[in-house]
């Protein structure tokens, strides 16, 4: 088992958490892994908002292109794609965690198979008003469609015509999806998201700024987390 501390940013889709935890990152000379479920898909860049590849390679970003998107994908496939890459940061080197995909979260820091306890576990959860994030959900759709969103989805279909159940799930690149669905859809994520860290872990609620984080940080991370 590999156990590393690590600093720690979860939080709806939109809510500017992967800006916040880049530009701190940056300023710890850290490396960054994903804790989406959706960036893990190759090819599939436009429609998941995944980082530029100078931002990939500038952080060493663990936890993208893993797999494509026929291939199915689960926590446990992720937990050890993470601790293949944990493997190779220089313990001199600090990690930041960041995404919105509870599971993960979970899995780092209760583990798969083990007794889980109570309370949760807690760690740095952006607090955001809904109606924000929805102003930034439509936002980024557009330039989602700008940067060619619909070409990336038949680029896609044609090259893996059968798709996983998990990748299947990635909105926006199902057959007929328009911009209302899309809208619609990546909404409602953002809500299931806020209420799974409200229930499933303890959320220390922060502010979306860089300030906010950096605080938080200070004061209670870093976090010990288990790559196993």
């Amino acid at each position: 088992m590999l156990v590393r501390e690590a600093y720690i940013l979860a939080g709806p889709t939109a809510s500017g958490k992967s800006d916040i935890a880049a530009a701190l990152a940056r300023e710890m000379g850290a490396w960054i892994l994903s804790a989406d479920s959706m960036l893990v898909y190759r090819g599939m860049d436009i429609g998941t908002a995944k980082p530029s590849p100078a931002e990939r390679e500038e952080f060493h970003m663990g936890g993208v292109d893993v797999v494509t998107p026929a291939e199915e994908f689960s926590s446990g496939a992720w937990l050890r794609a993470s601790a293949e890459w944990a493997a190779h940061v220089p313990r001199e080197v600090p990690i930041v965690i960041v995404g919105g995909t509870g599971l993960y979260f979970s899995a780092l820091l209760r583990g798969l198979d083990r007794r889980w306890e109570k309370p949760p576990p807690e760690y740095p959860v952006i607090r955001i008003d809904r109606a924000v994030v929805r102003a930034r959900i439509a936002a980024r759709l557009d330039g989602m469609f700008m940067a060619g969103l619909e070409d990336e989805k038949r680029r896609l279909r044609a090259e893996y015509p059968s798709w996983s159940r998990t990748a299947s799930l990635a909105i926006g690149y199902r057959e007929g999806d328009d911009r209302a669905k899309i809208l619609t859809r990546t909404c409602q994520l953002a809500k299931r998201q806020d209420t799974w860290f409200r229930h499933q872990a303890t959320p220390i609620y922060v502010e979306p700024t860089v300030d906010a984080v950096r605080e938080c940080w200070r004061e209670r991370g870093p976090w010990s987390v288990s790559f196993a």
